[in-house]
């Protein structure tokens, strides 16, 4: 039997952020849900957002990091 991998799993998101090519809104359509809940899952896991996250998610995200503290 294989083992099962947690995509919640920060390493894991960070991972498959990376295979999203670091898009926000791409990794929202593999997970299945919408754009805020990504932000908040990555903010959880202290992950980077790439340049034009930061552009476009960037407000959003910083008061996600800071809720989190």
């Amino acid at each position: 039997m294989e083992p099962r991998v947690d995509p919640m799993d920060g390493r894991v998101l960070e991972r498959n952020y990376d295979y999203a090519q670091r898009n926000v809104r791409l990794l929202s359509m593999w997970y299945d849900c919408d754009p805020e809940r990504m932000l908040e899952l990555l903010a959880e896991h202290d992950i980077e957002l790439s340049r034009n996250d930061e552009r476009q998610f960037g407000t959003c995200y910083r008061s996600l990091r800071r809720a989190n503290w």
